[in-house]
């Protein structure tokens, strides 16, 4: 009984998660450019890869995989946000097209007055 509503939990979560994944493929296919697309890929692939380690944490009846997956998803939550703000920090520098997109560029030298 227990097992047969973990099951159909699990499998809805797999699909919650998936569907993050396609969301997160469309972002990056669509969106116009690098921060956008970054910040796409970031937030929906990690919502979808935390979903299904979740899934596989909860499926498994298995104490150690349960904590595999649950370090998997400590690791994705640490390490995306930081390797998706390296990756924009580095568009920026050398692209000049993205800064068209920003309203505010506080990286931008201000101009030298004499005061």
């Amino acid at each position: 009984m227990i097992y047969d509503i973990v099951i159909y939990v699990g499998s809805a979560m797999l699909l919650l998660g998936s569907l993050f994944g396609l969301l997160a493929a469309i972002g990056v296919l669509r969106l116009p450019d690098l921060a956008t697309r970054a910040h796409a890929a970031s937030k929906a692939g990690v919502i979808g890869a935390g979903l299904a380690l979740f899934t596989v944490a909860l499926v498994a009846f298995d104490a150690v995989i349960a904590v595999r997956a649950l370090l998997g998803i400590t690791f994705l939550l640490i390490t995306t946000p930081l390797a998706a703000h390296l990756l924009v920090r580095a568009g920026y520098r050398t692209d000049e097209k993205m800064r068209i997109y920003l309203t505010l560029d506080e990286r931008q030298p201000k101009s030298k007055s004499p005061l």
